[in-house]
């Protein structure tokens, strides 16, 4: 029996210079990469891709936080909301082929 497992979940922060709570969202994500398969991408407000994605989401707050380029959150990371969402999607994808 063989299992296929989701690919990893794509996060992606975008981030401000000097920016507390963005360190803190990027020390939680280094915690969750130990339990769950992520792939982390951090841009900064201040890119060509960064400043698109703020002018789209318009977060109140940085940092902006997508999860497989879904708006997730803005401001401080609410680490519980994203456990759940990444047990969800490794679930919810993961099948077993016999």
């Amino acid at each position: 029996m063989s299992v296929l497992l989701r690919p990893p979940v794509r996060i992606t922060v975008v981030k401000k210079a000097a920016c507390q709570l963005c360190d803190q969202a990027n020390a939680v994500l280094a915690e969750l990469a130990m339990d769950h398969p992520i792939e982390v991408n951090v841009l900064d407000a201040q890119s060509e891709v960064g400043r698109y994605l703020v002018a789209r989401h318009r977060p109140p707050l940085a940092p902006l936080v997508l999860v497989d380029d879904v708006y997730f959150s803005a401001g401080p990371l609410p680490r519980r909301k994203l456990e759940r969402t990444l047990t969800v999607l490794s679930t919810r994808d993961a099948s077993v082929a016999g």
